[in-house]
């Protein structure tokens, strides 16, 4: 379905290393991600090139913006398609992903998805706030993801509580961030993170990306995350 050719031209453009056993993973992906969006709202980009440039290698971008250690444990915040993971996971076949998603036929979709593609990745159904607070899922991971999920500062309360104390999370935004970042470092700082770099990219004519990424300095309280309707009601903001 996707061209090999503007695949390795995009991705060397980017600094990425390409592969033949990579383009035939990401070939499937991209047949996978098409014939089920017939079923489902997965996406609206579904044309080839679009596939490539705003799902496969905008993902990617992950793993040149971070220095991901080898074997990490990964969960992705509302997975949707499973972008920005599993293309990640492709890429880097030693990562163990955990995809996170409050819709169930998009956790199944996911299931099909990681087995057709020969990736152990879990895919659970569950909203973000939920698995933040259970004794399974908080603070045991090394990085976490999340691409257009929200706004920075309700996406650290979700994601932060899910990070373990030295590791990372990364939010793939646009290319404007910077007020943003400033409405949620308050809450970034009150979930025990603190800000490392920001890192940008341009997808040439299809736009621009920022990739957000915050240190767990410290462990997050308790009381966090609060239910969704909560942080909607009393957002983390000075007082």
């Amino acid at each position: 379905m996707i061209d090999a050719a503007f695949l390795r031209e995009s991705m060397v453009r980017q600094g990425l290393a390409y592969s033949d056993a990579l383009f035939e993973d990401l070939d499937l992906y991209a047949r996978l991600l098409v014939e089920w969006n017939g079923k489902m709202n997965l996406t609206a980009i579904t044309d080839p090139e679009g596939i490539v440039t705003k799902h496969f290698v905008d993902s990617l971008l992950l793993a040149k913006a971070l220095d991901i250690p080898e074997n990490a444990r990964i969960v992705d915040v509302g997975s949707g398609a499973g972008f920005p993971s599993l293309p990640v996971a492709l890429y880097r076949r030693d990562l163990n992903v955990t995809l996170l998603d409050s819709l169930n036929k998009r956790v199944v979709f996911l299931e099909e998805l990681a087995k057709a593609l020969g990736i152990p990745a879990k895919a659970v159904h569950s909203r973000a706030e939920e698995a933040g607070q259970s004794p399974a899922f908080r603070e045991k991971f090394d990085l976490v993801t999340a691409r257009a999920v929200a706004h920075l500062r309700e996406l650290s309360e979700y994601c932060l509580p899910l990070v373990k104390v030295g590791g990372c999370f990364a939010a793939l935004k646009g290319g404007d961030v910077e007020g943003e970042l400033e409405e949620a470092r308050y809450a970034i700082n009150q979930m025990g993170g603190r800000m490392e770099k920001a890192q940008k990219f341009s997808l040439g004519e299809e736009g621009r990306r920022t990739i957000l990424i915050f240190i767990k300095v410290r462990p997050t309280p308790a009381k966090y995350p609060r239910p969704a309707a909560k942080m909607k009601k009393s957002p983390l903001i000075p007082r």
